[in-house]
């Protein structure tokens, strides 16, 4: 993935438009960075007065946080229940729409594994 550019190039690009005359086109070319850029770069500095970058990305919560109670409760009623059937009843009880994957990002957080007990007896003959 791309890196930001860094500051100073950004603080070039804004001086030589607002202190330079020069059109956000030709800074861009004179720069060398793309137009869109030198553009967007202005725009937020005359929307908001900001010459930072906007950042991208962040954090987000988790649908099924807010329902840990419930899934807990749930395990622990029906230990052998499948995170599919798990996640078409969160569905139809709860109204919250989470897929296997985010059930199991979410029970892995909560330090709660689902695997085979390797002390079963097996059947048949060695």
């Amino acid at each position: 993935m791309p890196r930001a550019y860094s500051q100073d190039l950004r603080d070039r690009v804004i001086d030589a438009v607002l202190r330079g005359g020069e059109s956000r086109r030709s800074a861009s070319r004179r720069f060398g960075v793309s137009e869109a850029s030198a553009i967007k770069w202005l725009q937020r500095y005359e929307r908001a007065g900001d010459r930072r970058c906007a950042g991208t990305g962040g954090h987000r919560p988790s649908k099924v946080k807010p329902e840990r109670e419930w899934l807990l409760a749930m395990i622990a009623a029906e230990p052998d229940i499948t995170l599919a059937a798990l996640s078409a009843r969160l569905q139809a009880e709860r109204g919250v729409r989470a897929d296997t994957s985010m059930l199991s990002r979410f029970f892995v957080g909560e330090g709660i594994s689902f695997k085979k007990k390797r002390t079963a007896v097996r059947t048949g003959t060695a």
